[in-house]
């Protein structure tokens, strides 16, 4: 690894908000004697489940739903599940302090370097910086008002209903209510209606209401099934060894993920299986090529598939680049301080891997 300087501070200025988020510019000057310093990246890779969420809970008569409705499917005990919906892997770097390098340029140059938020090199000689894909991650969802919880179902419970001591009464009281709602909403559609609505937007406004009061009715016999949804993200960090099925997280059926020491979840399990391992470039001849002197260091990344399983089903993959799989390597510093056709360079702020080298525009 190549010497370290102690003058980091200097040359270091904050990128405008148009040029980067959160980055900073290191410039090469007799201050810091025309050498910088930074970190490349280590990967992590942060996954995130989303885990849904199913609460049923049974009407005050499902005894009597067979009866006084014909239902044979009524819930008749109040349950909780959980099943896993989606899993989302979001590679990312974070600055390995054991993978500091300095560059040192020519005296009178003033090259820079861009560092991305991570604190690692983005790009060099220009202020633009590459165009990174961007993961769309889940978003916990509440859950939906159940039938029982609407104000048509306020609507719908008449004082006759809630005064009744008799169980068997009030299940009579409901039943009669739901048949006296499809008969209403049967004659507004015929046209039978005694009193009906002056226009078709009113008319679908009376209908909609009178299927939500039928809806919470008749959930007093069904019973109710409420859904949603719950994100949690755990940061995996690879090492340069394969991984066959290690305890990743845990599924509850009440609490969803929790950590893999609750055993009231059953395991979620995680593999890595390496693709291939990078490795340092060769000559014409074959032979491995020398680290330029005073070398600008990037990344060779290796690339692994990690997988998510859960009773005995694959539930998530990737195929991903890891810079902990690879070697470290240098391009000579003279690219970068050409008088005539100085060059610029994009790197991988998630594995310090080349985008892209070429000419400064």
């Amino acid at each position: 690894m190549n010497k370290l300087l102690t003058t980091l501070a200097a040359g270091l200025v904050a990128l405008t908000p148009a040029a980067a988020q959160s980055a900073q510019r290191l410039t090469a000057s007799k201050a810091n004697e025309y050498g910088l310093i930074y970190s490349l990246p280590t990967t992590v890779v942060d996954i995130t489940i989303e885990a849904e969420h199913t609460e049923c809970t049974p009407g005050p008569f499902y005894n009597y739903s067979r009866l006084k409705l014909g239902v044979d499917n009524a819930i008749t005990a109040p349950s909780k599940s959980v099943t896993i919906k989606s899993v989302t892997f979001t590679p990312r770097g974070v600055a390995d302090n054991d993978n500091r390098w300095l560059v040192q340029f020519k005296a009178g140059a003033t090259p820079y370097i861009i560092l991305a938020d991570n604190n690692c090199p983005v790009a060099v000689n220009t202020d633009r910086l590459p165009e990174l894909p961007e993961t769309e991650l889940p978003e916990a969802m509440k859950a939906v008002p159940t039938a029982l919880e609407t104000d048509a179902a306020r609507q719908a419970i008449t004082r006759e209903m809630t005064m009744s001591s008799s169980l068997s009464k009030r299940a009579d009281l409901v039943a009669q209510r739901i048949f006296e709602l499809r008969e209403t909403r049967s004659d507004l559609i015929s046209g039978q209606a005694e009193n009906t609505p002056p226009d078709g937007k009113s008319l679908q406004l009376v209908l909609d209401n009178l299927t939500a009061q039928e809806d919470a009715l008749t959930a007093m016999f069904t019973g109710t099934t409420k859904k949603y949804t719950t994100v949690s993200t755990i940061t995996f960090e690879p090492d340069s060894e394969s991984v066959n099925g290690e305890i990743f997280a845990r599924l509850s059926p009440v609490d969803g993920i929790v950590d893999i020491n609750d055993l009231s979840g059953s395991p979620i399990y995680l593999s890595m299986d390496i693709i291939n391992e990078g490795s340092l470039p060769v000559n014409e001849k074959g032979e491995t090529k020398s680290f330029p002197k005073g070398g600008l260091a990037y990344n060779i990344p290796g690339t692994a598939v990690i997988r998510l399983s859960y009773d005995g089903q694959e539930i998530g993959r990737t195929e991903t680049a890891l810079s902990q799989l690879g070697v470290t390597f240098g391009l000579d510093p003279k690219l970068f301080t050409d008088k005539k056709e100085p060059s610029k360079l994009w790197l991988d702020p998630t594995t310090g891997a080349i985008i892209e080298l070429g000419p400064v525009d």
